[in-house]
């Protein structure tokens, strides 16, 4: 029950995300558009598991999920850099905390690629002792 909901969760947040990054045109270049692929290639792989009662699909996802938190990290980071460019544009003599503080108050919103850690790790967090990658292993939160 727990894994079910676990899923259901994470179907949903994925596109709801997905669709807000489409509606923002998060498109620019190829950094923009690989949360987009992964959010995307998510959704069939899971469906391609529950299809199958075969292993592999669960160890891609996995594997998946371990980009979403490498993205997700990387998204973070640079939106932290464009909005810290901006703001030395802006006011060239900032520093400190002031100009850490605006940075992550800037346009882009910088920690909104956190999502993309979040879904990572919920997505692990279904993988973690899943009956299919552990066949001898019982669990109760099927």
């Amino acid at each position: 029950m727990i894994r079910t909901g676990l899923l259901a969760v994470f179907v949903l947040g994925v596109v709801g995300l997905l669709g807000e990054l489409v509606l923002l045109e998060h498109t620019e270049d190829v950094w923009q558009w690989t949360p987009l692929i992964l959010l995307a290639a998510s959704l069939p792989l899971l469906a391609w598991h529950g299809l199958t009662t075969a292993a592999v699909a669960l160890r891609i996802f996995r594997g998946l999920m371990l980009l979403f938190v490498v993205v997700g990290a990387a998204g973070l980071l640079l939106h932290y850099r464009g909005n810290l460019e901006f703001e030395l544009e802006m006011h060239p003599g900032a520093g400190g905390f002031a100009l850490v503080w605006e940075a992550l108050k800037g346009a882009t919103p910088a920690l909104a690629p956190g999502t993309m850690i979040q879904f990572g790790l919920l997505g692990l967090l279904y993988c973690y002792r899943h009956p299919r990658l552990h066949p001898g292993a019982t669990t109760s939160t099927e």
